[in-house]
C-alpha cells in the first residue's frame, strides 16, 4: 500500500535537519524529459560542458585518510568513507551493494573494507532485514554518531536534509530502492547537460506542508488555501488530497535553470486509485520490472497515458 497520498496529519518527522528556505524548481518541460527510459536523452545544444556532479573514487592505494572531528573525538576517513556516509545520510537507507556499484565503481571488496571500518567507529549499522518469508535484504543506515560527524564534514549543501535510523522498518525494502532510483534519474538529468543538485524524500515534503498546513482554518476558504500551498511546493491536490511523490529530484539544466523532477516507485501493492493518482499527479513512475505489466493495465483502464519504467 501507498503511503504517501497526504491529506492532512500533522506529525513530526523525525531526524531531518533543518534547512534554509530555497527557490522551489519548476517542473521539468517536455524538451527536458524527452527520452525517460529510452536511451541517452537529450545532449546538451548549447555546448556547456560541466565536471560529473559526483567524479570517480581515486585508487584506494592513493586514497590517504583525513582527519575529522565532532565534539571530543577525531576519526581518519578516506574520502570514499566520507562519500559513503554522504549517500546513506541523503537517502537514509542504503543497500551495500547499491554503494559498491554507485560509490566503488563496483568494486564490492573495497566497499566492504570501508564498511568495516565504518561499523567500528560506530558511524553506521550494518543489518540484515526480512522483507518476506523467503526473502532478506541487506541496508546501511547512520548512527546518531555518524549523522553528526556527516554535517560536521561539510560534504553536503546546507539545505541538504540528512537522516540516520530506520524509521519504518515495515517499508525498508520500499525506501531502499529509492537510492537506485536517484541513479537512474540522476544519469538521464547528466546526459541531457543538466546536474543534480539535491534528493528530497517524502518525508521532508511533509514537513514542509505540515507547517503551512496546521494554520489553515477550517472555514470555506480552507480547500483554496490548501490549493495554493500545495502550488506553492510543486504539488497538486487530486479529489481533496495532495499526493506526495516519494523523491524529488531539484537539478539545474543545460541553461542553469532550476528545475525539479517528481519520481515514485509503485508497486503491486498500491491500489488502482493510488496509482492513478499518482500519474494524475504528475510523477514519473517507476517500478519493478515484474510489477510493471500490471499497473499498466491499471492505468489503461482508466484512459491515463501515464508511462511506468522499469526500476
Amino acid at each position: 500500500m501507498s503511503r504517501d497520498t497526504y491529506s492532512y496529519d500533522p506529525q513530526e518527522v523525525r531526524d531531518t535537519t533543518p534547512r534554509r528556505p530555497s527557490r522551489r524548481p519548476q517542473t521539468p518541460t517536455f524538451d527536458e524529459t524527452k527520452g525517460r527510459g529510452g536511451g541517452s536523452g537529450n545532449e546538451s545544444s548549447a555546448g556547456t560542458t560541466r565536471e560529473p556532479s559526483r567524479p570517480p573514487l581515486e585508487p584506494e592505494r592513493l586514497d590517504s585518510p583525513r582527519t575529522y572531528s565532532d565534539r571530543d573525538r577525531g576519526y581518519s576517513l578516506r574520502e570514499s568513507e566520507v562519500r559513503t556516509l554522504a549517500e546513506v545520510g541523503t537517502f537514509r537507507v542504503v543497500p551495500p551493494g547499491d554503494l559498491a556499484k554507485y560509490v566503488y565503481g563496483g568494486d564490492n571488496a573495497r566497499m566492504e573494507r570501508d564498511m568495516r571500518r565504518l561499523k567500528q567507529a560506530s558511524l553506521v549499522t550494518d543489518k540484515t532485514i526480512e522483507v518476506s518469508r523467503k526473502k532478506t535484504l541487506r541496508v546501511v543506515t547512520l548512527t546518531k554518531r555518524g549523522h553528526a560527524l556527516l554535517r560536521k564534514t561539510g560534504r553536503l549543501p546546507e539545505e541538504q536534509a540528512t537522516y540516520h535510523g530506520l524509521l519504518k522498518p515495515k517499508e525498508v525494502r520500499h525506501d531502499a530502492a529509492l537510492y537506485r532510483l536517484y541513479q537512474k534519474e540522476a544519469v538521464r538529468i547528466e546526459r541531457a547537460g543538466g546536474r543534480p543538485v539535491r534528493a528530497v524524500l517524502d518525508y521532508e515534503l511533509k514537513r514542509d506542508l505540515n507547517r503551512e498546513l496546521v494554520r489553515v482554518p477550517k472555514n470555506e476558504g480552507a480547500a483554496e488555501e490548501r490549493q495554493r500551498i500545495a502550488e506553492r511546493h510543486g504539488l497538486q491536490v487530486i479529489d481533496g488530497k495532495i499526493p506526495l511523490p516519494d523523491l524529488r529530484i531539484e537539478y539545474e539544466n543545460a541553461d542553469l535553470e532550476q528545475r525539479h523532477i517528481d519520481l515514485d516507485l509503485v508497486t503491486r501493492d498500491y491500489r488502482p486509485r493510488e496509482v492513478s493518482d499518482k500519474a494524475r499527479a504528475g510523477f514519473a513512475l517507476y517500478s519493478p520490472s515484474e510489477d510493471a505489466p500490471r499497473l499498466r493495465r491499471i492505468l489503461n483502464d482508466r484512459d491515463l497515458t501515464a508511462e511506468i519504467l522499469s526500476l
